[in-house]
């Protein structure tokens, strides 16, 4: 069977092509610009998505979808603004329902007409990137720019660097092949033989509170431009984002003459645990999940009907040996521990020292002096509360004020925590980075994750031995990222070997404008599926190639 061209497919032939070369040379591209300018997206794009986000708060969120008709509002801003907006709801069975029927048309489109689709969905969502942006920004807890990069412009490029790999993995066997085998003096044997690429079923994606969009694009485009209906399930406290995805999805499917029901949002009333139904549900072949490691255990231990990609949590570490730029190190690491109040799952926790020092570019510096270095650098990235909350953004959640409450009775703090008034939204939550003194004893404290803007300075007796709890906490517990600090090239030979180990990603001697916590598109894997703070990598062939099968079906000629 022939695939029939699509026109979406021509249209966007070109960014797709571009992508497919960006992942296999893995330098630096990227299809959205990340810079919010007007000289970019026009003079009045800025003031066009704040209103259209405005438009939906207060009301009931327009989505066309089977349910009840009832509707369910769960969100609260950290930045304090009154968002109640209303969206469907529908239970596991109408949901799972509704896909499932809209899954063999889409099926029988192929690879080149779904990716075509998927790649008109991200180019109607990048219209309306503002719009997005302001969305993310107000559940998040994120600044406006940040939320505008991160959650618009990176989120779809992830989503794009996923197209190009389920493409690649797609298209890797022809559609059709001829066979013919000698038969001793007898005509040949002949054969026609169709590959079909066939979906698994329904794919689930459980959307994360800190990252609505960024973390949720790669598993959602992946699942259905493989031909797998995607049921979007959002964190109760960020579901505008998601919402506003499956609103210019579902017009772009039903313009391109799909089912809409291929992608469907599913609101959570308070309580009701709809994440866990949908997941142990038999047509549910499919599960993308990024939040703590108690869930994603319990997904990968339950839902065994289905293939489970989880991201979890993680202890991230810095090793800092040594340094030929002191003020570098500081500085970046400042920016690190600052951005987002560290409400990143990249964001680094532990900052192992030895305990007598370092030899820096200004001299021998104790670990006291490193220490500190660090912290006032955090603390002039937040001295001006009006600079620092574009930095900082607000605190995501009650979980991460908790944390902050309990870590002041572990330690001894570098630098304390503040509470900061933000200077346009009296009532948002903004605090600022909290670092203390551990001794490598302390692995009780430092040994679990702290999720948000607190970080641990630990004493250890050599970087042989920082190096041997990088390899003991991270070989027990994961992480995404480790970073390593050190003039010697023994040293970081060394690092990289342990971090080769125990499967986390390292950065070496950042002291510019590149970050541990950040990643890049179609150059950076984000998690490695190696360790256990996640089980698949953003991304790549794994992370897509089992979201399909080949089917053949062969006739004789």
């Amino acid at each position: 069977m022939t695939e029939t061209p699509h026109p979406l497919y021509d249209r966007h032939a070109d960014t797709l092509n571009r992508a497919l070369t960006a992942i296999t040379e893995r330098g630096y591209w990227s299809a959205y610009p990340e810079s919010p300018s007007p000289r970019v997206y026009g003079e009045t794009a800025a003031a066009d998505g704040k209103a259209a986000f405005e438009a939906y708060l207060g009301g009931d969120f327009p989505l066309d979808q089977p349910g009840s008709g009832a509707r369910v509002a769960t969100e609260t801003s950290p930045f304090g603004v009154a968002l109640a907006v209303r969206y469907p709801h529908a239970g596991p069975g109408e949901l799972v329902s509704a896909a499932s029927a809209a899954l063999p048309a889409w099926r029988d489109a192929g690879p080149h007409a779904r990716v075509g689709v998927c790649l008109e969905i991200l180019d109607r969502l990048h219209k309306h990137i503002f719009e997005l942006a302001n969305a993310v920004q107000f559940t998040s807890g994120q600044a406006f720019v940040m939320a505008f990069q991160a959650g618009g412009a990176h989120a779809l490029d992830r989503a794009l660097e996923a197209l190009a790999y389920a493409y690649a993995e797609m298209t890797r066997h022809p559609g059709t092949a001829g066979w013919e085998k000698a038969a001793g003096k007898g005509d040949p044997l002949r054969m026609t033989k169709t590959f079909h690429v066939v979906p698994r079923g329904v794919a689930l994606v459980i959307g994360c509170n800190t990252f609505p969009t960024w973390n949720s694009y790669p598993g959602l485009f992946a699942s259905l431009v493989t031909g797998n209906p995607v049921i979007v399930k959002p964190h109760p406290r960020a579901v505008l984002p998601l919402a506003i995805t499956v609103k210019y999805a579902r017009e772009v499917l039903a313009e391109a003459g799909f089912d809409p029901n291929l992608i469907m949002l599913a609101a959570e009333a308070p309580g009701e645990k709809l994440a866990s139904d949908l997941a142990l549900h038999r047509s549910v072949k499919i599960v993308d999940f990024t939040g703590s490691t108690e869930y994603g255990d319990w997904l990968e231990t339950h839902a065994r009907q289905a293939s489970v990609y989880t991201e979890k949590a993680g202890l991230n570490t810095v090793v800092i040996d040594s340094t030929d730029d002191f003020a570098g190190l500081c500085r970046n690491l400042g920016f690190t521990l600052t951005l987002y109040s560290g409400q990143m799952c990249t964001t680094s926790q532990n900052i192992l020292i030895p305990a007598g020092g370092i030899e820096t570019d200004q001299g021998h510096k104790s670990f006291d002096e490193v220490a500190g270095g660090i912290a006032a650098a955090v603390g002039k990235l937040t001295a001006d509360p009006a600079r620092g909350v574009e930095l900082t953004g607000a605190i995501v959640n009650d979980g991460v004020l908790e944390r902050l409450a309990e870590v002041t009775k572990v330690g001894e703090p570098v630098l304390e925590s503040r509470t900061v008034t933000h200077p346009s939204y009296a009532d948002a939550v903004v605090r600022t980075p909290t670092i203390v003194k551990l001794s490598a004893d302390d692995t009780e404290t430092y040994g679990r994750e702290w999720f948000g803007p607190i970080s641990f300075a630990i004493a250890t007796d050599s970087t042989a031995h920082s190096l041997e709890l990088l390899r003991r906490t991270v070989g027990e517990k994961g992480a995404l990222t480790a970073g390593v600090y050190s003039t010697d090239e023994a040293v970081l030979d060394a690092a990289e070997a342990v971090a080769v180990e125990v499967g986390v990603h390292l950065s070496c001697n950042l002291t510019g404008g590149v970050f541990v916590n950040q990643s890049a598109a179609f150059s950076d894997f984000h998690g490695s599926g190696a360790n256990a703070a996640a089980n698949s990598a953003l991304t790549d062939g794994a992370y897509v190639a089992n979201r399909f099968r080949i089917v053949q079906s062969r006739r004789h000629v």
